[in-house]
């Protein structure tokens, strides 16, 4: 492989705005690829594979590399200069570009340092004391080996415009292979990865990319005949709230609720090109809130979590986070469960999910919650615990508590 540098500038530059700067990857990826519009296809993918990979080992090679926080350009090029030995590309001679990079110790370096888990899977230490401590020391080894791994790229379809044999051959016909996944009846997986949102298919809403793990939340939740009201209270962009809309055939009403107007916004946008009508949003507003109690067949609380189970696709998110978020977070979680709760009429259904693998976030939560006042009269009635290292996907939680 030869390496051009312009594309390894726009590299190192976005590499700095992430560690530097504390902006998000995805952000920084998207910015970065506009930069030149001569830029192809395979060049595009050099820089945005590069930078999350990089991204994701960022404490594994700042240690082989020995730089630390700040990295100045210099230190940002033995970063890259150690990814590019790592997997067998010839540094070229570009001056002194990756002058002082320790050529010869990297690959014996990272043979030493691969021997304790925290280097070689590459996170914080307090993350890997909390994982081991949460999960057991082999079920946290296990989890976060996968959680390192790239995420496949899953289709869910939109089953009010296509299924899965049609979708299939249009994908083929714009040059997706794709594959059917068992278990999941709505889920398509990419044989290879893609940038499927340029395709006419998406364009026409006959599928939305999402996640397996996250597919299984909406039919987790029992949509039937009987249920005319669902409430969303974290739609967010609305994956999942179009995953229901679908399940309910257009019919009923879904309330997609967020704090984030500009989220609302999008998640309106999706609705249009999916053709779907039975989605109504609205801004969280407490008056409206204490109205609307007792008034849903079902309540969806997809919780603000960790994300510890979506860093595969979210690999900043491990430098990002901090101990004293996570006891924010749980005292929000639980805050969420005993507000929300509130909306659900008798002999309802809700479910609880989150996108993290803690405990703490998730049967934990669900205890605290049927302890209270609150959760005095729900039942659970089902839980599941998704892990990657076991599914291949995100790792996930969900449980349904009935009324």
């Amino acid at each position: 492989m030869k390496l051009h540098r312009n594309l390894v500038d726009a590299l190192i530059e976005g590499l700095s705005f992430i560690f530097n700067d504390g902006q998000y990857a995805d952000k920084v990826v998207e910015k970065q690829l506009k930069k030149d519009k001569r830029w192809g296809a395979r060049d595009r993918a050099f820089i945005a594979e590069t930078m999350y990979d990089i991204v994701r080992w960022k404490r594994l090679y700042a240690e082989i590399a020995e730089v630390h926080s700040p990295y100045n350009v210099h230190k940002l090029r033995r970063l890259f200069a150690v990814w590019a030995t790592l997997k067998g590309i010839s540094l070229p001679d570009w001056g002194n570009y990756f002058e002082d990079t320790p050529l010869r110790r990297i690959k014996g370096r990272f043979d030493e340092l691969s021997k304790t888990r925290k280097l070689r899977e590459s996170v914080p230490d307090w993350l890997d004391d909390l994982g081991a401590a949460e999960l057991g020391e082999t079920l946290w080894t296990n989890e976060l080996h996968a959680l390192n791994q790239l995420a496949p790229v899953v289709l869910r379809v939109n089953t009010l415009k296509t299924n899965k044999e049609r979708l299939q051959i249009f994908l083929k016909q714009e040059g997706y292979d794709s594959f059917p996944l068992h278990n999941y009846p709505d889920a398509l997986q990419l044989a290879e990865r893609g940038n499927v949102f340029k395709t006419q298919a998406f364009n026409d809403g006959l599928f939305e990319v999402q996640d397996a793990s996250s597919q299984k939340v909406a039919p987790f939740m029992l949509i039937d005949s009987s249920v005319k009201r669902v409430i969303d209270t974290c739609a967010g962009a609305g994956g999942k709230t179009l995953h229901l809309a679908t399940l309910m055939q257009n019919k009923g009403q879904i309330i997609a609720m967020d704090i984030y107007e500009q989220k609302l916004q999008e998640l309106k946008r999706r609705a249009r090109r999916n053709n779907i009508y039975n989605v109504e949003t609205k801004l969280i507003d407490p008056k409206q809130l204490k109205r609307m109690q007792g008034t849903a067949d079902r309540v969806l609380i997809d919780a603000p979590c960790s994300g510890l189970g979506v860093l595969r696709r979210n690999p900043d998110a491990k430098w990002k986070l901090r101990p004293e978020f996570l006891d924010e977070i749980h005292a929000t979680q639980q805050e969420i469960l005993q507000q929300y709760s509130k909306l659900l009429k008798k002999g309802g259904k809700l479910v609880y999910a989150t996108c993290s693998i803690l405990p703490s976030e998730n049967q934990k939560q669900v205890a605290a919650f049927l302890a209270s006042e609150a959760g005095k009269d729900f039942k659970l009635e089902a839980e599941e615990i998704i892990l990657a290292h076991q599914s291949g996907y995100d790792g996930f939680y969900m449980a349904r508590l009935s009324l």
